[in-house]
């Protein structure tokens, strides 16, 4: 049997906020804050790092990026969890990217750590939450589009 293979279209609104009179003009002239939207949905608050001269009050690219990577895996093995009959009471995770700049002023993401605390209902529920996080792992859209290492790093409690 063939698999049709669906594609999804994701679209925002970005807009620039940070023109202080000058716009452009220099490098220090202008802020680097934006306001990231959708229909319907909440507004995201935006500027670059700080060490980029960006507001550290808002949230960066990159922390949205590590975000991404992080909110998938944990989508994935939700749905993995309820379908595998593990109960899952709370799910949290500290994850932490690790970028590198390059000399020529770029640079790239070298490895995102997931570091996912689960609590289950039962401590028989826990010998296949390694499984479940590996599983996710493989199917989560954000970490197959990347070219870097993603370490799952989890923890877990019972009730």
């Amino acid at each position: 049997m063939k698999t049709m293979n669906k594609e999804h279209h994701y679209s925002l609104n970005l807009t620039w906020t940070g023109n202080t009179g000058t716009g452009t003009s220099t490098y220090r002239s202008y802020e680097r804050n934006h306001v990231i939207s959708g229909d319907n949905k909440s507004v995201i608050l935006g500027s670059s790092d700080k060490a980029f001269r960006g507001d550290a009050s808002m949230y960066c690219p990159e922390e949205l990026f590590v975000a991404s990577i992080s909110s998938c895996h944990m989508l994935w093995f939700l749905h993995l969890c309820a379908d595998h009959g593990v109960v899952v009471r709370e799910y949290s995770d500290s994850p932490e990217g690790i970028m590198i700049e390059t000399s020529g002023g770029g640079g790239r993401f070298h490895e995102v750590i997931l570091k996912p605390s689960v609590t289950v209902i039962d401590d028989s529920m826990i010998s296949n939450l390694d499984k479940l996080h590996k599983k996710a792992h493989e199917l989560c859209f954000i970490a197959n589009s990347v070219n870097f290492t993603i370490t799952i790093k989890p923890s877990v409690n019972s009730v």
